[in-house]
């Protein structure tokens, strides 16, 4: 078995990518830590108690960080629903948040499961403060697989910057300077041919059951909305399709490893993950407009591409049952 470890900021595209860890058969989820981001943490950690309830798991819970670092909190209610799940106001489970703060079953977690993949679906809060407290911690991750980011292309909240990124810039700089193992898997590949599309939402619905239902119904504003945002043709689901390169690596089908940094200074350019494609640390050419980015080593392995059909036989063969 793997052992998982999900950070969320739990809307209902979260929600779906829990639902797939939660439900697949070689992977146990040893923690979910609720950070504030799509929604406020209360909601968030009521909206991932939901979800472990709904696929019939036991999960602990744990309640983290309730704003950015030095950013003002901005919301994803436009996006996700009042309540973060299409406007479903599902009821209250019966499980609770454990007592345990995120930032301590962060590192308790870690160092009981060496090795585990880190999958996190919001902003950075909770890992940078978890590095805070103990630097360590980043050398018993195996894997950190990041939705975050935009790699060399336009963003989603900013022309620059992606959501999870932007809200907390200063958190993201921390844990990508951390060293820890980071697979980022950007916003830009859920989108296109990733989107589920007519005949894919024809095939969940067809599946009528509770967790095909729920996928549907708690993305019911979000189909909308990623419309309105970015022009896709159907429901644009980033937190799914990185849960499932976390999930089977080949999903990803073009990768390789840059130096990649965050913008904090700029408020034009805040949030933006800047990675160095073309390699100008390796270039003889010493430009001075390149100096502070190019002396550092590559940290990330960036996601370019995956492959759409496999994403999607994933999530329905979890759906199916």
């Amino acid at each position: 078995m793997r052992t998982f470890l999900i950070d969320t900021d739990t809307a209902s595209d979260d929600a779906v990518a829990l639902l797939m860890a939660l439900r697949w058969p070689d992977v146990e989820v040893a923690g979910i830590t609720v950070v504030a981001g799509n929604m406020p943490l209360e909601r968030g950690a009521r909206n991932a108690l939901y979800t472990v309830e709904v696929c019939g798991a036991a999960v602990p819970v744990y309640l983290g960080a309730a704003k950015p670092l030095e950013r003002e909190n901005y919301h994803a209610e436009w996006f996700h629903g009042d309540d973060g799940m299409g406007n479903m106001h599902y009821p209250l489970s019966a499980g609770r948040p454990s007592t345990q703060s995120a930032v301590d079953a962060i590192l308790e977690i870690v160092r009981r499961h060496r090795g585990l993949t880190l999958v996190t679906l919001g902003p950075l809060t909770n890992i940078a403060l978890a590095v805070r407290r103990d630097p360590s911690f980043v050398h018993g991750v195996g894997r950190a697989v990041v939705m975050g980011g935009a790699a060399c292309t336009a963003g989603n909240v900013t022309p620059a910057a992606e959501y999870n990124i932007w809200i907390d810039p200063e958190a993201a700089r921390i844990v990508f300077r951390s060293g820890l193992p980071i697979e980022m898997v950007g916003w830009e590949l859920s989108r296109g041919s990733a989107n589920l599309l007519g005949p894919d939402i024809e095939e969940i619905r067809g599946f009528d059951n509770e967790l095909a239902r729920f996928t549907l119904d708690s993305n019911r504003v979000v189909m909308q909305s990623t419309r309105t945002q970015s022009r896709d043709p159907g429901l644009g689901l980033p937190d799914p399709v990185a849960m499932a390169v976390a999930l089977d690596p080949e999903v990803c089908t073009s990768k390789s490893r840059h130096y990649v940094d965050v913008e904090t200074g700029s408020e034009l350019t805040r949030g933006m993950t800047v990675v160095d494609r073309f390699g100008r640390a390796k270039d003889d050419i010493n430009q001075p407009a390149w100096g502070a980015l190019t002396s550092r080593p590559e940290n990330v392995t960036v996601c370019w591409a995956i492959d759409a059909v496999r994403w999607k036989r994933m999530l329905f063969s979890v759906l199916r049952g």
